[in-house]
């Protein structure tokens, strides 16, 4: 029982000795440095900016929706959202124009391509 009142008495002491000791000289808090200026932004109309960009055609099958997504030109994935369930994707990962399948997946590793999130 003397122990738990001595604890107890020793930490009420404690913050009152913690404002007594005074306190270290603190440097001054240097000023930020100014932000530079805003570059203007490129101009879309240029020709090289509009290629790097990829095209989206959204094409509505029944109830299902298709979004084709093109890059110079060529077609590289597709979006397939069903009315009922969550969309997927049809990746053309050799670039010949043959897109993944189940079987494609099982040679080597790849890396999951799962939306976990949306802002």
């Amino acid at each position: 029982m003397r122990r738990i009142t001595l604890a107890l008495l020793l930490s009420l002491a404690l913050p009152v000795a913690a404002q007594s000791i005074p306190p270290r000289k603190l440097l001054p808090i240097p000023e930020p440095p100014e932000l530079p200026l805003p570059s203007p932004s490129p101009s879309p109309s240029t020709e090289q900016d509009a290629s790097l960009e990829p095209q989206v055609t959204i094409i509505k099958r029944g109830e299902d929706t298709v979004e084709e997504y093109r890059s110079n030109g060529l077609l590289y994935m597709i979006k397939v959202t069903p009315r009922i369930g969550l969309p997927y994707y049809l990746i053309d990962n050799r670039g010949d124009g043959a897109f993944a399948t189940r079987s494609d997946f099982d040679q080597g590793i790849r890396p999951p391509m799962w939306v976990i999130h949306r802002f």
